[in-house]
């Protein structure tokens, strides 16, 4: 009997494999492409000649970023009479970073931890159920908006060829689709899903997590319009991090250029969920800003500093913080 689970968790194993070795292929061309069409030279020496006051400036432009989201979940939750604390959700913002990128699955990983460390703060199950889902249709809400900001600015520009526009029509349907299967889920209560979800360990969760949501919270239009504001600044301040890590390396981008390369890396991103967005970030931004005219060796040195800000440090932060979090969670539950 135990030996039944075997083949697909060789499926998950197998798909995990190739997600991690597509993101290395694709880190790999961008690599040989600043080799072999670009200044190595100067790519490195813009590394090493970093402005420190500017790479402050991005830290702390980060640190905005998940106070922004923490203001969101706290809105959600003073609405339901469940108050809590930033001190207490700054620190679970950053740890659901964590998980999000570690679990890949339409953001399920860093979802059942949120809900699950709310309830183990005290919360109400249905108060944190419904930050749940209203930080799912707000985010969602401001990124498909701000998504047809960006083709706006790329349709000014001449940029917005027939590709670009297929892929952000590809986009808006999923943007779409998320929050749409959340209020669906809460909608048709805790039955469980069809067996085609069974490779998804972490959406077979969700019908008996959804269900629970308050219907006043979830379909409060301001709460929503207020979570998707807060959501709508992490976006704003990721493009002003790239900024400051430009002029970091000594050269100045404007924010229209900035905020469409971490709008499209975003996107990409989400339409391809490779771990940590391992390649597809990195390769959407390089080429957004390529196509703003941005040189390509620049464009690759900025990228990678913003990830580092963006990601690589708010995982260690959050690797350092998880076992706490876990910890925290078995004594609860104890």
């Amino acid at each position: 009997m135990s030996a039944e689970p075997a083949a697909p968790q060789r499926m998950h194993h197998a798909s995990s494999f190739v997600a991690i070795f597509t993101g290395l292929v694709i880190i790999g061309c961008l690599v040989f492409g600043i080799s072999h069409f670009g200044n190595i030279e100067v790519f490195g020496q813009m590394l090493r000649q970093a402005r420190p006051q500017w790479l402050v400036a991005a830290l702390l432009l980060q640190g905005s970023t998940y106070v922004s989201v923490a203001l969101g979940w706290r809105a959600v939750l003073a609405k339901s009479g469940a108050a809590m604390p930033l001190r207490r959700l700054v620190p679970l913002a950053i740890s659901k970073l964590f998980a999000d990128q570690m679990i890949p699955v339409a953001g399920m990983g860093g979802n059942v931890l949120l809900v699950d460390r709310l309830i183990s703060l005290g919360t109400p199950r249905g108060a944190a159920v419904a930050t749940l889902i209203v930080s799912i249709i707000g985010f969602y809400a401001v990124y498909g908006t701000l998504a047809l900001v960006t083709l706006l600015i790329l349709t000014a520009g001449d940029k917005a060829t027939v590709a670009v526009c297929v892929f952000f029509a590809i986009f808006m349907i999923v943007a779409m689709a998320i929050p749409g299967f959340a209020l669906w889920l809460r909608k048709r209560g805790s039955r469980p899903l069809s067996p085609m979800f069974d490779r998804f360990r972490y959406v077979l969760n969700l019908p008996h997590v959804v269900g629970e949501a308050p219907k006043a919270l979830v379909f409060d239009h301001g709460l929503i319009l207020t979570v998707a504001a807060f959501n709508g600044v992490v976006f704003l301040a990721d493009s002003a991090t790239l900024m400051a890590c430009f002029l970091a390396l000594g050269h100045g981008v404007g924010l229209p250029i900035a905020f469409v390369a971490v709008m499209v890396a975003s996107m990409v991103t989400t339409l391809g969920p490779v771990p940590l967005g391992l390649g597809s970030f990195e390769a959407g931004s390089t080429a957004a800003l390529s196509l703003l005219g941005v040189p390509l060796e620049l464009a690759l040195a900025g990228t990678l500093l913003l990830r580092a800000f963006t990601l690589w440090l708010p995982l260690l932060v959050g690797l350092i913080l998880m076992p706490a979090v876990m910890r925290r969670r078995s004594i609860d539950r104890a």
